[in-house]
């Protein structure tokens, strides 16, 4: 369950990246389409007018996909933002039970958020709801992807909960996949 577990979290990373590289594909096409077009006016041609419609839109929704997406394995390797100048002057025992607390409250926020989100792109389907700009793009698919980061961040709460409870972990920072 481990294994499944941890690779899980990195396939959320994996699509979180891929993501990322989504748009930074996209943003140099755009860029790559201008520079030519400008050249071959300078050159005295006709421009080829090469861009990416909706391209800032379509750059928001992935943009929302890989902060989601990514929330998981970034929680399993410490790479949420977090300030422990306090944390570490207390004693272990403190420690331990400030990081029970806090996954507790994640949980419960990341719990409420999901379910809201799920409504959300449910009512985004029911109704047929398409953004606005060039490109016409359902919203239950950006939403629906959300959904599937925050569940994934869920499961990945609910996890470091149980290790914090039995002791498999002794902080959440040191809650890293194993290689």
């Amino acid at each position: 369950m481990r294994r499944f577990l941890d690779s899980l979290y990195r396939l959320g990373g994996y699509v979180s990246a891929l993501q990322l590289m989504i748009i930074m594909v996209m943003v140099v096409l755009q860029v790559s389409g201008r520079i030519l077009d400008k050249a071959l006016l300078t050159l005295g041609m006709n421009a080829l007018g090469l861009q990416v419609p909706g391209l800032a839109e379509l750059a928001g929704f992935l943009l929302l996909g890989a902060t989601f997406t990514g929330l998981a394995y970034t929680l399993t390797v410490g790479g949420h933002i977090r300030v422990d100048l306090l944390h570490r002057a207390m004693p272990e025992n403190v420690q331990r039970a400030l990081d029970i607390l806090v996954t507790v409250i994640a949980l419960a926020i990341t719990a409420y958020g999901t379910w809201f989100s799920i409504s959300l792109a449910y009512d985004s389907y029911d109704f047929g709801d398409l953004s606005i700009g060039m490109v016409p793009v359902p919203l239950w698919i950006p939403q629906a992807v959300m959904v599937v980061g925050l569940v994934w961040l869920l499961i990945a709460l609910s996890d470091a909960l149980i290790g914090l409870i039995t002791g498999r972990i002794t902080h959440l920072k040191d809650e890293a996949p194993q290689e």
